[in-house]
């Protein structure tokens, strides 16, 4: 699938695409400019790309990939790829390996997770099958028994891990709980999660001369976000655009205008120049980031944005939580809702932060209990790769803070609520 002039990409998207016509239903006839075309809002973008009377995409589903985004069950999302497309992807994705470290001849574990339409696995393995340089694949999974993990490890002298850091962590604490290393490891490549400064302390605990790397900034719906930048040194965050294929913008979160000088935090919007069946076209990527680097592109991937958080190796998104809410709040006792990311001991936890007059005044106490269990109830159902995650000691369960309205954290600028917090230390 060769890459295209945006132009092109947005007359083709409006040509084929009913949502697309609809978004762009005012805009002139020809645009050549990216920032002539509106920011796509998820929640109509999500709406309209259905399983069935699909308005997104381009074309019937007749020859494709299909993956799940997200790990839903009440709100699933799907992401498609053509054959051309998903293979321009894990060609493009291989080549950032280099830069992570891969060498020739590494041999190189595989322990992100498959099936159930999840996209990982099979993307890093066809990213490395299609990497330019020569390397064996050991395609063991997230999901096999940590002794018969490190046994494949070490019988084929595995060069690089690559996981999620909760995988690798997972691996590491089970190797030092048992006085074991594996001084052979070279390159822990992480993706999917940050890497936070105890998990470096566990890793290295375990694999004494292994070096983390980020394998690389993509996602399964938004598709190629970032290669590891060469010479980024221990700042694991930072990564430069996937030209041609990708065009990466980090706006304003109150004006929406396009941010272009160092320093300066925002959200970040891509746009997909490779991709047809389902486009993309400055869509919210779900993370803030800041430019390091205008002249050369580089930039630091700085955690979640209000449209999503990830906590541990899951996925939630805003709207997930405002359904939970509304749909245990029969009697409309919530009047505003924050979402906090913390870590402690070890672990990520989301703490719901919820604002009513009644915990203001401290009344009905036995009430909000109720309310909140419900909540976190719902959640669990709408989001059940959470609780699993709970129960396999990944991250500690959802709770509820209660709060006043006016306890809530507003932009300093605009008054806005800020939706999510994330509190996290990041390395």
């Amino acid at each position: 699938m060769p890459v295209q002039q945006f132009s092109d990409l947005v007359r083709f998207a409006r040509d084929r695409s009913p949502f697309y016509a609809e978004l762009y239903a005012d805009l002139p006839p020809h645009v050549s400019r990216i920032t002539d075309v509106p920011v796509v809002d998820q929640d109509a973008f999500w709406a309209a790309n259905t399983l069935n009377d699909n308005r997104v995409l381009t074309a019937p589903l007749g020859e494709a990939v299909v993956f799940k985004t997200g790990g839903t069950t009440g709100t699933p999302r799907f992401s498609c790829y053509t054959r051309e497309e998903w293979q321009e992807f894990v060609t493009a994705f291989g080549s950032g390996m280099v830069d992570a470290g891969l060498r020739p001849g590494h041999r190189v574990a595989d322990l992100f997770y498959a099936g159930e339409l999840y996209a990982s696995f099979l993307f890093i393995l066809d990213s490395l099958a299609h990497a330019p340089v020569a390397n064996v694949r050991l395609p063991i999974g997230g999901g096999a028994p940590l002794e018969s993990t490190l046994a494949t490890i070490e019988d084929f002298a595995a060069d690089v891990l690559a996981g999620t850091p909760t995988t690798l962590c997972r691996l590491a604490e089970h190797l030092t709980s048992a006085g074991r290393q594996l001084p052979g490891v070279e390159f822990l490549f992480f993706g999917g999660e940050a890497l936070f400064d105890d998990q470096r302390r566990l890793l290295s605990a375990a694999f004494p001369r292994a070096t983390p790397r980020s394998l690389g900034y993509a996602s399964v719906d938004g598709g190629l976000l970032g290669r590891p930048a060469a010479g980024a040194g221990e700042d694991t965050r930072t990564h430069r655009p996937f030209a041609p294929h990708t065009l990466v913008e980090i706006l304003d979160e109150t004006t929406g205008e396009p941010i272009r000088e160092p320093g300066r935090p925002g959200r970040v919007v891509v746009t997909q120049l490779y991709r047809r069946l389902m486009p993309v076209i400055r869509y919210p990527a779900g993370d803030r980031a800041e430019w390091t680097d205008t002249e050369g592109g580089a930039f630091r991937i700085l955690g979640r944005a209000e449209e999503g958080v990830r906590v541990g190796p899951v996925s939630l998104y805003w709207q997930d939580v405002t359904d939970a809410v509304a749909e245990a709040d029969t009697d409309c006792r919530v009047t505003g809702m924050q979402l906090v990311v913390r870590r402690w001991e070890g672990r990520d936890g989301l703490v719901l932060r919820l604002a009513t007059p009644t915990a203001a005044a401290g009344r009905d106490t036995a009430g909000l209990e109720v309310l909140a269990e419900e909540v976190v109830t719902g959640l669990n159902t709408a989001r059940p790769l959470y609780p699993d995650s709970v129960d396999a000691g990944f991250v500690h369960p959802l709770r509820v803070e209660w709060a006043r309205h006016r306890d809530l954290v507003v932009n300093s600028r605009s008054g806005k609520l800020v939706r999510v917090l994330d509190e996290r230390p990041t390395a």
